[in-house]
């Protein structure tokens, strides 16, 4: 049987996530090559949270005013952009791209871990499990196990992109707060408390007004902003709520196969025999964190 017509879409919905920020790791290297760490992610926060403000005023929709949900959103800013993206930016300085994909793409795993342990919101079966095993053994075949070598050189860009990548975790747990809200509200929320997090760190540590950014890095910053941020950030949202935190987290394992398909595409890159069988352990690993099982019929039991 084929999926239903609206978990096509959400499906759909999430390899444009994937393949969004996927294209992140491009913006934030070329970004961060004449931008300082902070001041482009405080950056990248803030154009993100104008655009989706003017979105929602557009749309005719207004950001709740009440405490409790402004909590929220600070707790959401921290764990999904302030910490994770400022730590990525900061690594990607030292770190090749192929260990940074194969660092990130562990999301799934500490949020499965941490629905396991601590909330237990949604089922640990273990078709969930294969899923987390299949893709990350997949990612290492895409990659190439040569790319694992760098593995203990500079210990503290890798510490950071796994201390991300829990953050990230936390984050599409922490997001099934906000299902009774628009998409594009705790998105928009969320980057407006982390723009005001990171502004004033920025006009003490990098002292912006003295850079001098050159044109790819201010293009990448905007890339970055308006489509890997602000465009990803309603998606995002809208998943958690249709296919579960863990669900959504299985975007970070689609990232890479999605970005060596454009690679062949536009570069004449070639793919291993090794990059094929990985592609197909990502698919059905994600297949099994995001497809529901089918469930049985309970008129079989009294016809």
């Amino acid at each position: 049987m084929t999926a239903p017509r609206s978990l096509t879409f959400e499906l759909l919905l999430l390899a444009l996530l994937a393949t969004l920020w996927g294209a992140s790791y491009t913006f934030i290297k070329l970004g961060v090559a004449t931008i300082p760490p902070v001041t482009f992610i405080a950056a990248r926060t803030l154009i993100a949270a104008f655009i989706l403000l003017t979105v929602l005023r557009m749309r005719g929709l207004r950001l709740p005013h009440d405490r409790t949900t402004w909590k929220r959103f600070a707790i959401q800013a921290a764990l999904n952009s302030v910490m994770p993206f400022t730590l990525i930016a900061w690594a990607e300085l030292t770190i090749d791209a192929g260990l940074a994909a194969i660092l990130n793409s562990t999301t799934p795993i500490f949020t499965f871990l941490l629905t396991l342990v601590l909330t237990r919101h949604e089922p640990s079966s273990l078709r969930k499990f294969f899923g987390v095993l299949a893709g990350m053994i997949g990612i290492c075949l895409i990659i190439g196990v040569e790319a694992l070598n760098g593995v203990g050189r500079e210990l503290l860009a890798q510490l950071a992109m796994l201390i991300a990548t829990v953050s990230y975790a936390g984050a599409a747990i922490f997001g099934r707060n906000f299902k009774d809200l628009d998409p594009m509200m705790p998105a928009a929320g969320s980057m407006l408390c982390g723009a005001v997090m990171l502004i004033p760190l920025s006009l003490v540590i990098d002292q912006p007004w003295t850079l001098s950014p050159s044109t790819s890095s201010l293009l990448a910053l905007l890339g970055l902003a308006v489509f890997s941020t602000a465009l990803a950030f309603c998606i995002f949202f809208r998943l958690v709520n249709t296919l579960g935190s863990v669900g959504t987290t299985a975007q970070a394992y689609l990232r890479v196969p999605i970005g060596v398909a454009i690679g062949a595409l536009f570069l004449s890159e070639r793919l291993t025999d090794t990059a094929w069988i990985g592609l197909v352990c990502v698919v059905a690993g994600v297949a099994a964190m995001t497809i529901p099982p089918r469930k049985r019929n309970a008129t079989a039991v009294t016809s």
